[in-house]
Order: structure tokens, then C-alpha cells, then sequence
């Protein structure tokens, strides 16, 4: 058997599959047709020789397929699809569509429709077919926690949990300005005072080729190495959470992600790869 009939088999054995887990990233048949058609193209031009789990390796390329087209419909400022997803089948091939809506159910096609993008993928690939946040994590360009915090987000909008209410956005708001103050000051105590004892500080690659350290533990490690800096710094909500920006020359540069526990910061994850910054929904504060 020639590998481009090997690979099409293989391709028409996952395509169930690829096409379920596109409807819920997009929700609309026609949309699927299209990724599903793109996730085989993409197939058929690379070398899978060294791929171990194809079907895995399919899920995560119809993940990013769908992750683009749902980025490109926000950048077009498009309305959301509201409560008439499901698409109706429009035909005999698109039966199957129409089981798998009714199974999906349209109340949760439309809450799914309110999260931001890289929110709706880590939801769908990890709560509905159990993808692991250490694959799901490149994909949407974060860690594995980032990657995991996004799916918890999600997971309370879509079980209808109220988003946090505005005094504990107020609270953790005070808590970025404090941090933010003390590091440009170069306050130490201050510094400690809005760190838990046990912060983590993780750097990405392009963090690292700026002088970061890979991974910086303990609140007084930490602090040390924000002290006197921030100057560029700015408190901004990236995909919905609390964060922080450095923007220069008026460019976005890096991506702080801060985990607030309580009264204090328990990890930041620093964010430096221009296509990664790109991932993130952002609004300066």
C-alpha cells in the first residue's frame, strides 16, 4: 500500500472524530467542512514518519486549524452566533451533524460561543476528549497551569458560576498596583508583602534570551529579582484574569500571568515569544 492511500485510510478512520471535535470549537458545519478539509491538506504535505500517535497528532492540527479560524472570526469583530447553532443538516452527508448537535445540546454551543479562543480550545480538547493540558499547552502557546487555569475559567462559565465578583477584581487590582509599586520603587518588604512565601517564577525561551532565569522559587528570590524594575510594566486582564504587560516603544514585549492565591501572588509566568504574546486576548487597565 502506498503511504499517500495509507495516510487517506487513516484520515477517513479519524474523521468522526476530527469533525466532533471541530463542531464544538466552532459550531457551525460549514466551518467544520473547511478545518477538517485544511487538517487533511496539512496531512498530506508533511512527512509523518515520525509520528507515533497519528491520531493524536490529527487532533492537535484540527485544534490549531480551528484556534486560527476562531482568532480570525474575533479580528473581524464578527457577532456571535447566538442561539440558532446548531446549523440545521442541509443534507443526507450532514446527517450525522445533526445527531451530533442534538448530543452537544445548542444552550452549551452558545455559552462556549462567550469564551474567549484559547479559553474555548483548552475546555473542549481537555473536558470533552480528555487531551492532556501538557499537549493542549502549545498549542495555545501557554504552560501547562496557564493552560489549565484557562479550562477552569471556562468550566465555571459553561456550569453557569458567576464570574468573580467586581470587589474581588477590585481586591486582586490592588494587589498587581502593590506589586507593581514596590518593584518600580525597589521596595523589598514591599515586595514580600504581596508574594506568597512559596511563588514560583517560570520564563519562557524568549524571557530567557533576555536575561531571565528559567525558574526563580520563594517570595524572597523572587523579590530580588523584581526589585527596581517594572518601570514599563502596566496592570492589564489577559484572556479575562488579571495580569500583567511591559510594553516599549509601544509595543506589547512581555506577558506576565500572575496567579493570585488569597492575599498574595503564588506564580508568574513570564511570556516573551512575540507569537505567544499574539495568543493572548489583552486590555490594559
Amino acid at each position: 500500500m502506498d503511504e499517500k492511500k495509507f495516510l487517506a485510510e487513516k484520515f477517513e478512520a479519524n474523521r468522526a472524530h476530527l469533525r466532533a471535535v471541530a463542531y464544538r470549537m466552532l459550531g457551525s458545519t460549514a466551518e467544520v467542512d473547511d478545518a477538517v478539509q485544511e487538517t487533511w491538506l496539512r496531512l498530506s504535505r508533511t512527512d509523518t514518519s515520525a509520528v507515533e500517535n497519528l491520531g493524536g497528532w490529527l487532533t492537535t492540527v484540527v485544534a490549531r486549524v480551528c484556534l486560527d479560524m476562531l482568532r480570525s472570526r474575533k479580528s473581524r469583530r464578527e457577532e456571535p452566533m447566538g442561539p440558532h447553532v446548531p446549523e440545521p443538516a442541509a443534507s443526507d452527508e450532514h446527517e450525522r451533524d445533526t445527531d451530533m448537535a442534538d448530543s452537544v445540546g445548542a444552550a452549551l454551543l452558545v455559552v462556549l460561543e462567550t469564551l474567549a479562543p484559547a479559553e474555548r480550545l483548552a475546555f473542549v480538547l481537555h473536558d470533552m476528549f480528555a487531551v492532556p493540558f501538557e499537549e493542549i499547552a502549545p498549542i495555545v502557546g501557554r504552560t501547562p497551569a496557564a493552560a489549565r487555569q484557562l479550562a477552569s475559567r471556562a468550566r465555571r462559565r459553561v456550569q453557569g458560576t458567576p464570574p468573580a465578583p467586581d470587589a474581588d477584581v477590585s481586591r486582586q487590582k490592588k494587589i498587581v498596583d502593590a506589586f507593581l509599586a514596590a518593584s518600580r520603587s525597589g521596595d523589598f518588604e514591599g515586595l514580600l508583602a504581596v508574594l506568597d512565601p512559596d511563588v514560583v517564577f517560570r520564563a519562557d525561551q524568549a524571557a530567557q534570551r533576555l536575561g531571565s532565569l528559567p525558574e526563580i522559587r520563594g517570595a524572597a528570590a523572587v523579590a530580588e529579582t523584581f526589585k527596581g524594575r517594572a518601570q514599563n510594566a502596566k496592570p492589564a486582564l489577559l484572556d479575562g484574569a488579571l495580569g500583567v504587560v511591559v510594553i516599549l516603544g509601544g509595543q506589547l514585549r512581555i506577558v506576565l500571568q500572575l496567579t493570585i492565591s488569597g492575599e498574595g501572588i503564588s506564580a508568574i509566568d513570564a511570556v516573551a515569544d512575540a507569537e505567544a504574546i499574539g495568543t493572548f486576548d489583552v486590555e490594559v487597565l
